[in-house]
């Protein structure tokens, strides 16, 4: 596979897990081992992708593009629990809910073609 740094949607989801970063500081210092680090492991997402590409076969990003599927979901999750307890606002929770779903796309984009090229 090709430099993770060029797929589009390690960017976007690269993107995604700086603005996690930087709404998650705010977050109650309670928090910091709970929701907090729970958030930020599911924010992942650009780290699978790279592992999956540097495995150097299409099985094997295809394998890392359903865990960053998985990562991509659970973070959305934990994302609707802090917005229910006031930890993040409604609009930032729509913007990064936004993102991820746009992320979740691409990944399902990426996963079928590298499926497709596997049985061509």
């Amino acid at each position: 596979m090709k430099d993770f740094r060029k797929l589009k949607v390690w960017e976007k989801s690269h993107r995604l897990a700086l603005a996690i970063y930087q709404q998650t500081v705010g977050f109650p210092k309670t928090e910091i081992y709970g929701l907090t680090s729970q958030i930020r492991r599911a924010a992942s997402i650009p780290a699978n992708i790279a592992e999956g590409s540097g495995r150097g076969s299409d099985a094997e990003l295809a394998r890392f593009l359903l865990i960053a599927m998985g990562s991509a979901s659970e973070l959305k999750y934990h994302l609707f629990l802090a917005k229910d307890l006031e930890y993040l606002k409604e609009p930032a929770f729509l913007t990064l809910e936004k993102q991820i779903d746009e992320v979740q796309k691409m990944i399902t984009a990426l996963h079928k073609r590298i499926k497709l090229t596997a049985n061509s």
